[in-house]
């Protein structure tokens, strides 16, 4: 991110900043798909890790609590997506059992502090 740019609400957050650098951490696991999957296996992967950080920054916009709650349960669930994802092409021999859990654990710390922020808006409403 550019220093210079103006202060968004979702900059500020710890999962926002984890799942805008996991990004091109899927883009790069993607890169070895073989071809046929380009389309298929491969931009899942993508679309669903870009749409963590954009339900969390959508999410941080919102007039409320609720709105901002159900936002990061949409970037909850892809990030459960992306964890079935990954297994699936490990499975299919496409990253190795040390790709898969190295992404896996960075979604771990996605999901969790999701989830911390998720209660902690719950508990305001």
């Amino acid at each position: 991110m550019n220093p210079g740019r103006r202060s968004k609400p979702h900059y500020g957050l710890e999962c926002w900043r984890l799942a805008f650098d996991f990004v091109p951490v899927a883009y790069e696991l993607t890169r070895a798909f073989p071809s046929e999957e380009r389309y298929e296996l491969a931009s899942q992967l993508r679309r669903a890790a870009t749409s963590v950080t954009l339900n969390i920054a959508e999410g941080a916009g919102r007039q409320s609590a609720a709105e901002f709650t159900r936002f990061l349960f949409i970037a909850r669930g892809s990030v459960t997506e992306l964890d079935s994802i990954l297994l699936l092409a490990e499975r299919l021999g496409y990253l190795t059992a040390l790709q898969t859990d190295h992404a896996i654990a960075s979604l771990d710390r996605i999901a969790g502090l999701l989830t911390g922020l998720i209660r902690s808006l719950q508990a305001k409403q």
